[in-house]
């Protein structure tokens, strides 16, 4: 993976782990020599990722539409500043741009661009993996909710393993860079589905 997209929250919770976190990961993707596509803001875990990238001398590729440049601060500082029309816009970029989704925790926005990497995953309209760091075990009920979905049969089984959640930040790494494409839906024939 030269670039994964990174999904994060652009609030600042009084816990101050998250804003640690997410400086420590984008440090240790820019370490590992893997740019950062993220949401374009400066505050919150956005900012902490893209100043981690940042100061450890990594590429930091931000997307923020127009309306929300000024809502969400943009960073100046980053390698690249991309200003688009919306939030479809913005998302297709972070799919275009990137080899694969790290979801770190976050709010609204930030579960809708997880859900979305998931949804064109399990479709077939990319083939990268989507992790979701799970410290602090903020994602424990996210997680548990996707199983009750395959379980009761609202994801095929075929798409179980679409989202890869670890504690660690390098088994996860290691478990994306691992990364078998599974069998999307527009490869199926109806008697599969």
């Amino acid at each position: 993976m030269k670039r994964v997209a990174v999904y994060c929250g652009s609030a600042a919770p009084a816990d101050h782990r998250y804003v640690a976190l997410a400086r420590d990961v984008g440090r240790t993707l820019a370490e590992r020599g893997i740019g950062v596509v993220y949401g374009g803001g400066k505050l919150g875990l956005m900012g902490a990722i893209a100043a981690g990238a940042l100061a450890a001398g990594g590429e930091v590729i931000g997307v923020i539409p127009a309306a929300l440049v000024a809502a969400e601060v943009a960073n100046p500082d980053c390698t690249e500043l991309r200003v688009v029309a919306n939030m479809h816009e913005r998302k297709a970029a972070f799919t275009d741009l990137s080899d694969g989704f790290l979801t770190l925790p976050g709010g609204v926005g930030t579960m809708d661009e997880l859900w979305e990497a998931v949804s064109w995953a399990q479709l077939g309209y990319h083939a990268k993996p989507v992790g979701l760091l799970n410290t602090f075990g903020f994602f424990d009920h996210l997680l548990a909710f996707n199983r009750h979905m395959i379980e009761v049969g609202f994801i095929r089984e075929a798409h179980a393993g679409i989202i890869m959640a670890e504690h660690d930040l390098d088994l996860l790494l290691a478990r994306m860079h691992a990364h078998e494409p599974h069998r999307p839906i527009f490869a199926m024939k109806a008697s599969d589905l």
